[in-house]
């Protein structure tokens, strides 16, 4: 009787998989918060955006102008009823900590022992930042459900308000904001959580 030569079976094994690489380590804000305490950023102006601890340009004159002329004019249009917190934590999630040039929240400071995870207006002064508080930064606001949102660029002389948060698949974090209007130094512009108001824009810009 003959043998009959038979070839092997193949053996089946799992389909592979293409190798991801290293993973990037997400920053919790309690990690932030403690690195912070710690003195790990030597007195750099960082913030915490989704786990990524990003560092911030130097502020120049024109920047630090901005943010007092703003707060100024806020503190009047929403008085007593409201807290500004200027360049202050927002508490926006596990792996988000901004610290917003300025953010208005209802009620008064002692009302708020904690970080605020809200605003009732948050806003940016921009001037290298422009591109960042426009599109990022805002989608991130709007994903916080941040009512409404300001950008006053410093350089271009114009505030952009952003209104009306939803949802966007497309857009980083998820959300952005459906409503922008651009409006230069001589209109006139209205808050929503304070409407009698009226605030010109001139006033804000250094």
């Amino acid at each position: 009787m003959s043998a009959v030569a038979t070839a092997p079976l193949p053996v089946s094994s799992p389909q592979s998989q293409p190798d991801p690489g290293p993973l990037r380590w997400k920053w919790t804000r309690e990690d932030f918060v403690r690195l912070y305490e710690l003195g790990f950023f030597n007195g750099q102006r960082v913030m915490l955006i989704d786990g990524e601890v990003l560092a911030m340009s130097p502020m120049n004159p024109e920047h630090a102008n901005g943010i007092i002329f703003t707060l100024q004019v806020l503190q009047a249009a929403f008085g007593s009823n409201f807290t500004i917190r200027p360049q202050l934590p927002l508490d926006l999630g596990q792996t988000t900590d901004p610290e917003p040039d300025i953010a208005i929240v209802s009620g008064s400071a002692r009302s708020h022992p904690n970080t605020p995870t809200t605003a009732e207006l948050v806003v940016e002064v921009a001037d290298s930042s422009l591109s960042f508080d426009l599109n990022d930064k805002a989608n991130l606001y709007a994903a916080a459900a941040i009512r409404e949102y300001w950008v006053l660029d410093v350089v271009n002389r114009q505030l952009h308000i952003f209104r009306d948060p939803r949802r966007d698949a497309s857009q980083r974090f998820g959300h952005k904001y459906y409503h922008h209007q651009t409006f230069a130094p001589s209109d006139q512009v209205t808050l929503l959580a304070a409407p009698s108001s009226s605030i010109l824009v001139s006033d804000l810009l250094p």
